[in-house]
C-alpha cells in the first residue's frame, strides 16, 4: 500500500512527479481499500494532462496519523467509477464529469452538480456548445406509487437566502428521499485562479464562501507558504487564531438562534441574532471588517493588534459568553425545544463514515474529526483545541456541538490574549516553487476546508482545487431527512447550515 500512495504533512508541499501514477484499476484499488480502512477523500480531482488524457489526483486524509495520502492515474474517455464502491467519491465524480467530460462508467447517478459547460470539448450530457444551461433542468429521481407526491422547494426561498432546489418524495408527510440541486450560485472561481492576476486571488477566496471569509482564505495563505516553503509570523499565526475562532463564534451563535427560530422559541432567537452582531464586532476590531476581510495575507496579516483592542476584546468576549451562556441555557432548560430537538433528523454513524462528512455533522455523530486536532497548523501546533463531540446524530446534537465549541472557542481565545508575541505581522514570501503539489487543511466553522495546488513548469498556479465542507455534507443532510416528517426539513436544513456559494464554486 505504501507503494502505491506518496505522505505528506498538512500545508506542505512535494514534487508532483512524486505522486504515484498508477493503472486505474490499481488506483481504484488504492482508494477503496484507503477508505475501509480508515481514511477520507479530502479532496479528488482533475488536471489536465499530456494526449487529450485527464490525470486524476486524490488526496486521502488519515486522521488518527495526521497525515495525506496521495496518489493520480490517467484516463480519457472514462473509466470504472469508484463511487458503487466507495460513496464519499459520488460527488466528486460528478463534479469530473461535468467538469472534463469524462464518464466514470456505472456511476449511480450521474448528472450535473453545477449545470456549466466543459472545461474541454467533451460533454458527457451530449449538449453544443451554444446550448443554454439553466440549473436543475436534468433527471430527478421518483418514487412510484398511487399515494406518493412530490414537493418542489426552491431555488427561490421565503427567506433571503442563496437559491437551492430541494426534490422531495413524501409518502403523506413522511419523506421517503431528497434530491437537492445546487449551481445556481456558480461563479468558475476555481477556473479564475490559473488565469486571473496574482493580487487578485486573496479576494476570490475572500469571497468564496462569505460567511467564510477567513476560513478560506487561511487555506489559501497556507498554500502559498507550503509552495514557497515559508510560514507566517509567529505573531500573525496568533492573530489568524483569533480571527479562525471569532468566525466560529459568530456563525454557531447565529444557528444558535435560527434554530431556536424555527421551533417558535423566540428568546433565544433575538437574543442570538444580537450576540452574533456582538461576535462579528470584534472581528472588525481586528481589520475594519465584521467578514475578516483584507486581514490574511500570505506570510502573516495585513494588520496588527494594539493593547487597547486586547483589552478591549478581552472585555467583549467575556460579555459575550455571559450573554450567549443565558441564550442556550434556555434552549437546554426548555422541554418542547428539546422535544423537536431530540431524534429529528438523525444521521447514524455508519453512513456518515459512509459519505465522508465532516464538521459539527461528523461530531454530533461521535467523530472526533476536527482539523484543529487532527491535522493542526499555526497556532494550533502549539495551543491543543479540545474537540467537542454528541454520538446522538440528529438535531439536538448538531446543536449541542455548536454550543460546545463556543465554550472551547471563547477560552482558547482569551488563553491567546494573554501571550501574543512580540514582533513582525508579516514575513517574506519568495515565489512558488515550480512543478509542487500542496495541500492545506483548515477547520472552518462548517468543517473541513480543503485547498490544493499545483504549479507548473514555471511556477504559476496550474490547477487549483477548493473543497468547501458542505461538498461533503449536502448527501448528509438529504439522508437525515429519510423517514422524517417534511415539515421538520427547515430544522433539519439549519442544523447543517451548509453554504450554497461555497459548493458552487
Amino acid at each position: 500500500m505504501s507503494r502505491q500512495l506518496i505522505s505528506i504533512y498538512n500545508n506542505k508541499s512535494t514534487d508532483i512527479g512524486a505522486v504515484p501514477n498508477l493503472p486505474i484499476d490499481d488506483f481504484r484499488e488504492t482508494v477503496i481499500n484507503s477508505v475501509n480502512t480508515g481514511r477520507r477523500i479530502a479532496a479528488f480531482f482533475g488536471l489536465p494532462h499530456d494526449n487529450d488524457s485527464l490525470k486524476l489526483i486524490i488526496v486521502l486524509a488519515d486522521d488518527h496519523q495526521s497525515i495525506l495520502h496521495l496518489a493520480s492515474t490517467c484516463v480519457k474517455e472514462k473509466y470504472p467509477s469508484l463511487t458503487p464502491d466507495c460513496p464519499q467519491a459520488h460527488w466528486f465524480e460528478r463534479e469530473i464529469a461535468e467538469q472534463f467530460g469524462i464518464r466514470p462508467e456505472g456511476h449511480p447517478w450521474l448528472k450535473p452538480i453545477r449545470f456549466h459547460h466543459s472545461y474541454t470539448n467533451n460533454d458527457v450530457w451530449n449538449r453544443s456548445a451554444n446550448e443554454t444551461i439553466l440549473p436543475c433542468v436534468t433527471d430527478f429521481f421518483r418514487v412510484e406509487g398511487s399515494e406518493i407526491h412530490e414537493v418542489a422547494v426552491g431555488p427561490v426561498h421565503a427567506g433571503i437566502i442563496e437559491p437551492g432546489h430541494f426534490r422531495f418524495q413524501c409518502n403523506g408527510e413522511n419523506v421517503l428521499h431528497l434530491e437537492i440541486s445546487l449551481g445556481y450560485q456558480h461563479r468558475g472561481i476555481e477556473r479564475q485562479m490559473t488565469t486571473a492576476p496574482q493580487n487578485r486571488l486573496i479576494h476570490y477566496m475572500e469571497t468564496a464562501a462569505g460567511d467564510t471569509t477567513i476560513g478560506h482564505t487561511m487555506a489559501h495563505c497556507y498554500i502559498f507558504e507550503g509552495l514557497a516553503s515559508c510560514s507566517a509570523a509567529a505573531r500573525a499565526q496568533v492573530l489568524r487564531g483569533i480571527a479562525l475562532e471569532l468566525e466560529r463564534l459568530a456563525n454557531h451563535t447565529g444557528d444558535l438562534g435560527a434554530l431556536a427560530g424555527d421551533v417558535g422559541y423566540l428568546p433565544t432567537s433575538s437574543f442570538c441574532g444580537r450576540i452574533r452582531g456582538d461576535f462579528l464586532n470584534m472581528t472588525a476590531i481586528l481589520c475594519g471588517n465584521r467578514f475578516g476581510r483584507n486581514f490574511m495575507r500570505p506570510g502573516g496579516t495585513a494588520y496588527d493588534i494594539e493593547k487597547s483592542h486586547i483589552d478591549d476584546l478581552r472585555k467583549r468576549l467575556n460579555a459575550a459568553l455571559k450573554d450567549v451562556t443565558n441564550a442556550a441555557n434556555c434552549l437546554w432548560s426548555t422541554p418542547s425545544v428539546l422535544g423537536r430537538f431530540e431524534d429529528t433528523g438523525i444521521l447514524n454513524k455508519q453512513i456518515c463514515s459512509q459519505l465522508g462528512i465532516v464538521g459539527p455533522p461528523a461530531r454530533a455523530c461521535g467523530f472526533d474529526r476536527d482539523c484543529r486536532y487532527n491535522f493542526p497548523s499555526g497556532i494550533f501546533q502549539f495551543k491543543q483545541m479540545p474537540v467537542a463531540t454528541w454520538d446522538s446524530g440528529d438535531v439536538f446534537a448538531r446543536a449541542y456541538v455548536r454550543w460546545l465549541e463556543i465554550q472551547h472557542s471563547v477560552a482558547f481565545i482569551l488563553d491567546l490574549l494573554d501571550s501574543i508575541p512580540a514582533g513582525n505581522i508579516q514575513n517574506k514570501i519568495s515565489a512558488m516553487s515550480p512543478c509542487k503539489i500542496a495541500v492545506s487543511l483548515v477547520e472552518g466553522w462548517r468543517g473541513e476546508i480543503c485547498h490544493v495546488a499545483v504549479t507548473d513548469n514555471s511556477g504559476k498556479l496550474a490547477r487549483y482545487k477548493i473543497v468547501d465542507p458542505s461538498f461533503h455534507n449536502w448527501m448528509g443532510l438529504a439522508v437525515a431527512l429519510r423517514n422524517q416528517q417534511i415539515s421538520d426539513f427547515p430544522l433539519c436544513n439549519k442544523s447543517f447550515n451548509l453554504s450554497y456559494c461555497g459548493h458552487d464554486l
